[in-house]
Protein backbone atom coordinates (compact mmCIF):
# COMPACT_ATOMS: atom_id res chain seq x y z
CA UNK A 1 0.00 0.00 0.00
CA UNK A 2 1.73 3.70 -0.87
CA UNK A 3 1.52 6.36 1.67
CA UNK A 4 1.89 9.95 1.01
CA UNK A 5 5.67 9.29 2.45
CA UNK A 6 6.17 6.17 0.22
CA UNK A 7 6.81 6.53 -3.84
CA UNK A 8 5.10 4.41 -5.95
CA UNK A 9 6.84 1.12 -7.31
CA UNK A 10 6.74 2.40 -10.82
CA UNK A 11 7.89 5.80 -9.91
CA UNK A 12 11.06 3.77 -8.36
CA UNK A 13 11.57 1.47 -11.47
CA UNK A 14 11.52 4.26 -13.42
CA UNK A 15 13.86 5.92 -11.70
CA UNK A 16 16.04 2.85 -11.96
CA UNK A 17 15.51 2.46 -15.27
CA UNK A 18 17.70 5.13 -16.44
CA UNK A 19 21.47 4.73 -16.89
CA UNK A 20 23.00 8.02 -15.84
CA UNK A 21 20.92 7.27 -12.60
CA UNK A 22 22.10 4.50 -11.98
CA UNK A 23 25.66 5.50 -12.12
CA UNK A 24 24.66 8.70 -9.63
CA UNK A 25 23.08 5.58 -7.12
CA UNK A 26 26.04 3.84 -7.53
CA UNK A 27 28.43 6.55 -6.78
CA UNK A 28 26.32 7.82 -3.64
CA UNK A 29 26.90 4.16 -2.35
CA UNK A 30 30.43 5.49 -1.88
CA UNK A 31 29.16 8.26 0.56
CA UNK A 32 27.64 11.17 0.44
CA UNK A 33 28.81 13.61 -2.32
CA UNK A 34 28.72 17.13 -4.00
CA UNK A 35 26.86 17.23 -6.91
CA UNK A 36 30.33 18.72 -8.54
CA UNK A 37 31.63 15.57 -7.49
CA UNK A 38 29.12 13.95 -9.48
CA UNK A 39 29.48 16.38 -12.64
CA UNK A 40 33.13 15.59 -12.78
CA UNK A 41 33.27 11.66 -12.73
CA UNK A 42 30.12 11.16 -15.07
CA UNK A 43 31.52 14.13 -17.78
CA UNK A 44 27.80 15.63 -17.74
CA UNK A 45 26.65 19.01 -17.02
CA UNK A 46 25.63 20.16 -13.97
CA UNK A 47 21.84 20.49 -14.86
CA UNK A 48 21.95 17.25 -16.33
CA UNK A 49 23.14 15.81 -12.99
CA UNK A 50 20.62 18.06 -10.78
CA UNK A 51 18.11 16.74 -13.02
CA UNK A 52 18.43 13.60 -12.29
CA UNK A 53 18.88 13.92 -8.81
CA UNK A 54 15.70 15.59 -8.69
CA UNK A 55 14.28 12.02 -10.06
CA UNK A 56 15.62 10.49 -7.55
CA UNK A 57 14.87 12.04 -5.02
CA UNK A 58 11.30 12.23 -6.02
CA UNK A 59 11.63 8.18 -5.96
CA UNK A 60 12.62 8.77 -2.19
CA UNK A 61 16.13 6.79 -3.14
CA UNK A 62 18.01 10.13 -2.72
CA UNK A 63 18.74 12.49 0.29
CA UNK A 64 19.88 16.03 0.01
CA UNK A 65 21.31 18.92 2.05
CA UNK A 66 22.03 22.13 1.36
CA UNK A 67 25.63 23.91 2.85
CA UNK A 68 26.59 27.56 1.64
CA UNK A 69 26.02 27.41 -2.65
CA UNK A 70 26.56 23.36 -2.82
CA UNK A 71 24.40 20.79 -2.87
CA UNK A 72 25.21 17.52 -1.10
CA UNK A 73 23.23 14.11 -1.84
CA UNK A 74 23.35 10.42 0.31
CA UNK A 75 21.35 7.74 -0.41
CA UNK A 76 18.05 7.51 2.11
CA UNK A 77 18.03 4.49 4.29
CA UNK A 78 16.03 1.76 3.61
CA UNK A 79 12.75 2.52 4.71
CA UNK A 80 11.34 -1.02 3.88
CA UNK A 81 12.44 -4.59 2.73
CA UNK A 82 12.01 -4.21 -0.96
CA UNK A 83 13.99 -0.59 -0.74
CA UNK A 84 16.80 -2.91 1.15
CA UNK A 85 16.76 -5.60 -1.66
CA UNK A 86 16.66 -2.59 -4.56
CA UNK A 87 20.29 -1.43 -2.58
CA UNK A 88 21.39 -4.77 -2.75
CA UNK A 89 21.12 -5.69 -6.03
CA UNK A 90 22.38 -2.15 -6.85
CA UNK A 91 25.47 -3.16 -4.81
CA UNK A 92 25.88 -6.63 -7.00
CA UNK A 93 25.56 -4.25 -10.37
CA UNK A 94 29.37 -3.41 -10.80
CA UNK A 95 30.19 -7.27 -11.61
CA UNK A 96 27.71 -6.62 -14.97
CA UNK A 97 28.08 -3.07 -15.62
CA UNK A 98 31.26 -2.11 -15.83
CA UNK A 99 30.92 1.29 -16.19
CA UNK A 100 29.86 1.44 -12.37
CA UNK A 101 32.95 -0.22 -11.69
CA UNK A 102 34.57 2.64 -13.65
CA UNK A 103 32.96 5.52 -12.17
CA UNK A 104 34.06 4.21 -8.38
CA UNK A 105 37.47 4.29 -9.27
CA UNK A 106 37.58 7.01 -11.22
CA UNK A 107 35.68 8.91 -7.73
CA UNK A 108 38.53 7.34 -5.88
CA UNK A 109 41.81 8.58 -7.92
CA UNK A 110 40.72 12.16 -8.66
CA UNK A 111 41.27 14.17 -6.29
CA UNK A 112 37.72 15.68 -4.69
CA UNK A 113 37.12 19.14 -6.87
CA UNK A 114 37.60 21.71 -4.93
CA UNK A 115 34.05 24.02 -6.20
CA UNK A 116 32.15 23.09 -2.27
CA UNK A 117 35.62 24.23 -0.31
Amino acid sequence: MKTKSSPSIDLIFRALSDRTRLRILNLLRTGELCVCDLVSVLDVPQPTASRHLAYLRRAGLVLARKDGLWHYYRLSSARTSFHKKLLECLAECTEVAPVLAKDEKCLRSTARSNCCD
